[in-house]
């Protein structure tokens, strides 16, 4: 079920501009906050915003592949307090994935829009942009924005032909996997 899921699952940056039912945003709520994290120090921090000026400032976050986002019912920051855990990246990433993995097992559209290490376009960070416009402190950091809602785009499936092979390795670098698998 996961693996049908996964094939179907693509990038969606056109949303209905229908807001999501409250189960759902409850739902998208527990998987994030059920993540694995590294030593269960859960770093992450969770902004999740609907209303639709804070969506168009978020769409402006970056100078480029954030706009999509004003356009979104919902949107999910995912920061972190890098006092807490020196993998915070690696722990938001996986917070992120579970996010839109949740969000496509009901129906959803998703898209992630990479803040860490990006530019604003005003000289500053996306990053120092977000912690200004949502009041986060200091000291935490921004690793993406998630843009969920019911996808007004169809995507084709990427079909098993179009998937790299090449990329797995057998029990070392270089040695093919032979089988279904590759």
């Amino acid at each position: 079920m996961l693996l049908e899921m996964l094939e179907k699952r693509r990038s969606i940056r056109k949303f209905k501009p229908q807001p999501l039912k409250e189960d759902e945003v409850s739902l998208l709520i527990e998987a994030m906050l059920r993540s694995p994290s590294s030593r269960g120090r859960n770093p992450w921090e969770f902004v999740v915003v609907d209303d639709p000026e804070v969506l168009a400032d978020l769409g402006r976050a970056k100078e480029h592949g954030s706009l999509f986002l004003a356009g979104a019912p919902l949107a999910i920051v995912v920061a972190a307090d890098p006092e807490q855990c020196d993998v915070w990246v690696e722990d938001c990433s996986i917070a992120s994935i579970i996010v839109q993995l949740a969000a496509a097992s009901i129906g959803l559209g998703s898209c992630w829009a990479q803040i860490r290490l990006r530019d604003h376009g005003d000289g500053t960070s996306a990053e120092a942009y977000l912690k200004e416009r949502l009041g986060l402190p200091a000291h935490y950091v921004v690793e993406s924005v998630i843009g969920i809602g019911l996808p007004d785009e169809e995507k084709p499936p990427h079909p098993r032909e179009s998937l790299d092979f090449g990329k797995i390795h057998h029990n070392g670098y270089g040695k093919p996997r032979t089988g279904n698998g590759g």
